[in-house]
């Protein structure tokens, strides 16, 4: 497993400003390097205000945004448009505002039609989504995304995998949530191995009220106690703090602060 690299802004909007502008840069090099590229993303403050300064800055048509395939990293599980739905709030955000090629948004479905009442199912649709997704001959079942985005809870969630929860220890790609301590109750995720599958894992975490899970996860916690103790890319782990939740860090990490 790869050190983690952490990088401190004074505040949440210098953090999500960054986050956009390292996010640009690192879809556009992908896209230079093989023409097309992949993004997870999560919801969340920091997570949003991030997708919001990309579709301000001038800088995003460098993205060829045809040529993106977006993923999301949990959902809750509410009919198709309700607001509290990460990907209802992703595209007043961002994507409704740039010309992403539909059929390469893959949204987790919503309580609808087939899937209503049945999150299971709903899990397995999208873990089938993502197989498919995943080139031949490859050692995984899911793609190797180029970036995976996580907010980090006050408790040290990632996605939707809380702690103690059975689907941290859960080897499917995809799996159904419930009682989650933070409404709704039901919840759709993928899980730790799949999280691990991306080249490049960021966590975001802004506010004093993460500090506390900021500083286990990065101090040797598991990730039974701590869920974001346990996200990692294959390539590179970057946590991405405000100055409030880096002021519990203990020293010696691989750390650079920003003004």
């Amino acid at each position: 497993m790869n050190s983690p690299d952490v990088v401190i802004h004074h505040d949440a909007d210098l953090l999500a400003e960054s986050a956009a502008a390292r996010l640009i840069t690192r879809l556009a090099d992908a896209q230079a390097a093989r023409g097309h590229a992949s993004v997870v993303l999560t919801g969340g403050g920091v997570g949003i205000a991030t997708l919001a300064a990309v579709r301000r800055s001038p800088a995003r048509s460098a993205v060829d945004w045809s040529a993106l395939d977006v993923w999301w990293g949990d959902e809750r599980f509410l009919p198709p448009g309700d607001a509290e739905r990460n990907e209802t709030q992703a595209r007043e955000a961002l994507l409704d505002h740039v010309p992403v090629a539909p059929e390469r948004v893959h949204p987790m479905p919503a309580e609808a039609g087939e899937f209503a009442g049945d999150p299971e199912r709903a899990a397995d649709k999208y873990a089938v989504e993502l197989n498919a997704a995943t080139p031949a001959g490859t050692d995984s079942d899911v793609p190797e995304f180029d970036v995976l985005m996580l907010g980090v809870g006050p408790d040290g969630h990632v996605a939707s995998l809380f702690p103690e929860f059975p689907a941290l220890h859960d080897e499917r790609a995809v799996v159904s949530v419930h009682g989650s301590p933070k409404p709704p109750p039901t919840r759709i995720s993928l899980t730790l191995p799949t999280i691990r599958s991306a080249a490049e894992v960021w966590l975001l975490a802004a506010g004093e009220g993460k500090a506390p899970a900021v500083q286990m996860a990065l101090s040797g916690a598991g990730p039974t106690q701590i869920p974001a103790a346990g996200a990692h890319g294959r390539h590179r782990t970057l946590w991405l703090l405000d100055d409030a939740a880096a002021s519990k860090l203990p020293s010696g990490l691989n750390r650079r602060a920003t003004p």
